[in-house]
């Protein structure tokens, strides 16, 4: 691994929705960035992953789907809440839905196919960042809701891992606090 690579990693912040605009990456870069977010430890070459992509009209449309969800599940919505909904997908000009399709079927457990589903979220992450875009990974309500799954054209063994809003950053990310090295790293003896 190159100081580059880890450079990368120290760098990696999750810029708010709100503050990502255009441009996003085109059809070309998007292309070879899911090329390269695909390559992730996959027990049994299962594939257990899906991406959908929402632009323009297509994520406007689906936001205001997802707010009908929304005001029907809680008709007491408040009135910021309900604009809240509706406003979600407004900001980043591309939403990737990355979703695990698990196969029940197959000795490779459930959790492991959500968790390559989940690398293929994070390399999206990291790879829209090192292509000088700004993302953030995204669930709510909507990436446990099965309404908003069927909306999708999820099957049954199919759910939302995340919704990953990209776009250019319009300000720096803040920095947050992160673990200290010894509260999380021990080495184990016998």
């Amino acid at each position: 691994m190159t100081q580059t690579t880890l450079d990368l990693l120290d760098r990696r912040r999750s810029v708010p929705s709100r503050q990502l605009g255009e441009p996003a990456p085109d059809d070309a870069a998007l292309k070879r960035l899911l090329e390269a977010a695909i390559r992730v430890p996959d027990h049994g070459k299962l594939e257990p992953f899906r991406i959908r992509v929402l632009r323009g009209d297509a994520k406007r449309q689906f936001g205001a789907e997802l707010a009908k969800l929304a005001i029907e599940a809680n008709p007491d919505l408040s009135e910021a809440k309900r604009e809240k909904e509706l406003r979600r997908y407004d900001h980043a000009p591309l939403v990737l839905v990355v979703s695990a399709k698990i196969d029940d079927e197959s000795k490779v457990p459930e959790l492991e196919q959500n968790l390559t589903a989940g690398c293929v979220a994070y390399n999206v992450l990291l790879g829209a960042q090192a292509l000088g875009y700004g993302a953030q990974w995204l669930t709510g309500w909507a990436a446990y809701d099965r309404s908003v799954a069927k909306l999708l054209g999820m099957k049954k063994h199919e759910h939302v891992i995340g919704f990953l809003h990209i776009g250019t950053p319009s300000m720096d990310a803040p920095e947050r606090d992160r673990p200290a090295y010894d509260d999380i790293v021990s080495v184990w003896s016998p």
